[in-house]
C-alpha cells in the first residue's frame, strides 16, 4: 500500500468514524482490509482503494469502516461504574428528578452488547428499589454487525467467562448450543439502534439521558473529535445527569461542557453553562 492510498483510507476513516489511524498502524489496515479486497476479487489494498474511490460502493465503504473499528469489550468492564450506578447514581437521580417519567441510560458505542446487558443486570439486581419499567436503556453502535450480535444476545463460553459472575450467568442466561443466550426479559430492557458518535444526537432524535456511558472509545479519537463528541453528549444530558468515561479518558483540558464531580473517578457532570432545560 503506497502513501497516496494510505492517506485516502486515513481520511475516509477519520471522516466517517472519527478513527485516527497513524502510519505505524499500516499493518493493521493490511490485515483487516485484505479479506474485504479478496471478497471483491482484488489482490491488494491499493486495488480496493481504487474501487471505492470511483464511487457507488457505499456498502464496501461501510465494510471498511466496520473492519477498522475496535470492538474489544467484556461484561462489567472495570466493575466500579456498575456498582456506582447501583449504589448511588440511580438513587441520587431518583431523588433529584421528581417528574413521573422513566430514567434513561445511554450505552454509546456498545459493540457486541456486553455493556448494555451489564447495565440491565445491574438494574435488575436492584429489585424493589427500582420499580419495573422505570429505567430505559438505549444502546447504540456504528456497526450494523455488532448491533445484530448484541440484539441476538448469544455469547460463547469464552465471552461469558470475561467479567460475568457465575451467579448472574445462571440467573440471566440460558445454555444454548456451545454458549449462552441472554434471557428475553433482560433483552426487553434495552433498545438497540444504529448511531455514529460524529452525528448530531439531537437531530438523530435519541432524546435526553440521565446517565451516559461512553467508555473506552474516545481514546481512539483525536482531541478535536473528542471535543466535538463531548459537546454533542452535553446537549442530550439532563442537568443533573452524569457522564461515565473509561479509565484512560477525561474531559479535563478538552471540553468545558463538563466538570469533574468532586471525589469521583471517571464520572463527570454538566458545567453550569451547559446545563439545559429538561424537555423530554
Amino acid at each position: 500500500m503506497n502513501t497516496i492510498e494510505f492517506e485516502y483510507l486515513r481520511r475516509l476513516l477519520y471522516d466517517r468514524s472519527g478513527l485516527v489511524v497513524t502510519k505505524d498502524k499500516m499493518y493493521l489496515i493490511e490485515n483487516r482490509l485484505m479479506p474485504i479486497a479478496r471478497q471483491h476479487g482484488l489482490n491488494s489494498i491499493d486495488a480496493l482503494v481504487g474501487l471505492i474511490s470511483r464511487g457507488g460502493n457505499d456498502a464496501t465503504v461501510s465494510q471498511i469502516v466496520e473492519a477498522m473499528t475496535t470492538n474489544e469489550t467484556l461484561f462489567f468492564r472495570d466493575g466500579w461504574p456498575f456498582e456506582r450506578l447501583k449504589r448511588s447514581l440511580l438513587p441520587d437521580i431518583m431523588s433529584l428528578s421528581k417528574m413521573p417519567r422513566r430514567i434513561r441510560i445511554w450505552s454509546a458505542a456498545c459493540s457486541s452488547g456486553q455493556e448494555p446487558y451489564s447495565l440491565a443486570m445491574t438494574l435488575a439486581e436492584m429489585g424493589p428499589a427500582l420499580p419495573a419499567g422505570q429505567v430505559e436503556i438505549v444502546a447504540t453502535d456504528i456497526s450494523p454487525a455488532m448491533l445484530a450480535r448484541a440484539q441476538e444476545g448469544w455469547y460463547s463460553a469464552f465471552e461469558v467467562s470475561r467479567g460475568l459472575p457465575e451467579p448472574m450467568l445462571k440467573k440471566y442466561f440460558t445454555a444454548d448450543r456451545d454458549g449462552w443466550r441472554v434471557k428475553e426479559h433482560l433483552k426487553a430492557m434495552i433498545e438497540f439502534r444504529p448511531y455514529n458518535l460524529l452525528e448530531d444526537p439531537v437531530a438523530a432524535g435519541i432524546g435526553l439521558f440521565d446517565v451516559i456511558f461512553c467508555r473506552n472509545v474516545l481514546i481512539y479519537f483525536d482531541e478535536p473529535t473528542r471535543r466535538r463528541v463531548f459537546q454533542s453528549l452535553a446537549r442530550v444530558l439532563r442537568p443533573w445527569g452524569c457522564l461515565c468515561l473509561g479509565g484512560a479518558e477525561t474531559v479535563v483540558g478538552i471540553s468545558d461542557a463538563f466538570r469533574v464531580l468532586p471525589g469521583e473517578r471517571g464520572l463527570f457532570g454538566l458545567a453550569a453553562k451547559s446545563a439545559m432545560t429538561d424537555v423530554a
